[in-house]
């Protein structure tokens, strides 16, 4: 599959999961008050705790002026995104960490269009190798109970 056609269903994905895990940022604010909601107890083996934002697997990048500029709306946007969650009461912890990751990925998939063929290249062996050294050592470690 063509590196370029993963991200769109990628994008589209995370957008899914972000509209699903916070219904209540797509809709008009109600006048009536709403019950409470019982948080629901989730198993910690069903879900390995993974890190709370993916490496930056840009660093070290020299990008031109047009790109700079770009990443720079970018962003700006997303974190204008990510503050209007950070201040949401209606979403739980879990939910709030859930979209903020996901606005993070989106930040680096479309930071990822913006660069070029060379820097694509570079910036997916980086992954790859990243990926490999995570595979290494998860083998390494006994099965949890």
């Amino acid at each position: 599959m063509n590196k370029n056609q993963f991200w769109i269903p990628a994008g589209i994905a995370s957008l899914f999961v972000l509209m699903c895990a916070a219904p209540g940022l797509t809709q008009a604010p109600s006048t009536a008050p709403t019950p409470a909601q019982t948080p629901q107890a989730a198993s910690v083996a069903a879900h390995p705790k993974r890190e709370a934002t993916p490496p930056n697997d840009f660093a070290g990048l020299e990008f031109t002026d047009e790109q700079k500029a770009e990443i720079e709306s970018i962003r700006k946007d997303i974190m204008s995104r990510k503050e209007t969650v950070a201040k949401d009461q209606k979403l739980t912890g879990d939910q709030k960490d859930a979209m903020l990751l996901g606005y993070t990925r989106m930040e680096y998939g479309m930071i990822y269009r913006v660069l070029s063929p060379e820097q694509k290249r570079e910036v997916s062996q980086r992954i790859r190798a990243r990926k490999a050294a995570d595979q290494a050592t998860q083998k390494m470690q006994p099965p949890a109970k």
